[in-house]
């Protein structure tokens, strides 16, 4: 039978519900180790056993099965482990986790930022990185995870218009959503987390570049996270978390601190979404057309009464999301659709031109 030291893997998030999923793994032996990944690079990872963190690498056949899965290791994970000689430290397999939080590339991949979370905090400064559209993205990604959020504004201290945007945000975001404005330096600010920071608790933090992710992980958990300074042209971060990493904090929680996201989509369907806007989906009932798209169709019982750029996001967010559950020939018909039209519509113009 596999042994825990649960006291010491409780303060990097161990909980009853992971090690019921444990004893669920055939072929537990011995001599298995239970960690969790806090850090992920290219050929190999970081691992914590409770007590210190390691170096170790994945079986090629673990690797693989993930892959088939359309999956992969991430920080949060809970893993088995085997030392070999020399003191290697091979992962062998990997517990189900009880959440994900992923986007999507680009090209339609899926990519995972992080396991096993139970609160997201939103970061957002109140300076020039004040972006409503970006927070309902950042909603809409987290909550098709099933995972718990908290908005965050930092730079409170220095911020513009802080009571304005403060309900600008709040009138934005689900009312189940707290939304809290704080000064990521100050220790007595962040206080205001306490709540979503007790024993085997895991966060992670989203947001942009120079938005005061590092800065809020270092007064929490002491990490010695590297930061710099915003652009002084347009506030913009420079970049300064180039991986993602676990932390523990002084009162037994474990915040993962993330590079800021350039251009991503929501790993969410058209369900999820509905729920991130769910003042628009409950206005829809009323529209006089059962497939209302809300923009110029009469008997519309959402524009006029959303805000505009709320509801100019959500269709935004909703092609993103149907695009991204296309197919590789769905979208490769979508794509000859428009050319097919777009050169229908270039003949009609050179005939009304000769």
């Amino acid at each position: 039978m596999i042994a825990i030291d649960f006291e010491a893997l409780r303060l990097i998030g161990l909980t009853p519900t992971i090690i019921n999923q444990l004893y669920t793994l055939p072929g537990l032996q011995d001599d298995t180790l239970l960690v969790r990944i806090i850090e992920v690079h290219r050929d190999w990872l970081t691992v914590h056993d409770g007590h210190a963190p390691s170096s170790a690498r994945a079986l090629p056949r673990l690797l693989q099965s993930m892959q088939e899965q359309d999956s992969s290791l991430a920080v949060g994970d809970w893993v088995l482990a085997e030392r070999h000689a020399n003191s290697e430290c091979w992962l062998t397999a990997r517990l189900p986790p009880f959440s994900e939080i992923a986007r999507r590339a680009n090209d339609g991949r899926r990519k995972l930022l992080a396991s096993n979370i139970d609160t997201a905090l939103l970061v957002m400064g109140l300076d020039h990185d004040f972006n409503l559209r970006r927070m309902e993205r950042y909603v809409a990604l987290v909550q098709a995870a099933g995972v718990a959020a908290v908005a965050v504004l930092t730079k409170a201290d220095i911020g513009v218009d802080v009571e304005q945007r403060i309900t600008q945000l709040q009138l934005r975001l689900p009312s189940e959503i707290p939304a809290l404005a704080l000064n990521a330096l100050n220790v007595d600010s962040v206080a205001a987390l306490a709540p979503w920071l007790n024993t085997g608790q895991t966060l992670v933090l989203l947001g942009s570049s120079g938005a005061g992710k590092s800065t809020l992980t270092n007064t929490l958990a002491e990490a010695g996270q590297q930061t710099s300074g915003v652009r002084k042209g347009d506030g913009r971060g420079r970049h300064t978390t180039t991986v993602r990493s676990l932390h523990r904090c002084a009162g037994g929680a474990c915040i993962i601190d993330t590079p800021g996201l350039r251009t991503w989509r929501p790993d969410a369907d058209e369900q999820a979404l509905a729920a991130t806007f769910d003042d628009i989906e409950a206005l829809a009932c009323a529209c006089q057309f059962r497939d209302c798209r809300h923009e110029t169709e009469p008997g519309c019982a959402v524009r006029g009464v959303i805000n505009a750029d709320r509801l100019l996001n959500y269709h935004k967010l909703l092609r993103e999301t149907r695009r991204s559950q296309q197919t590789p020939l769905e979208r490769i018909a979508v794509r000859s659709k428009w050319k097919v039209l777009v050169k229908a519509v270039a003949a009609r113009n050179r005939e009304k031109h000769n």
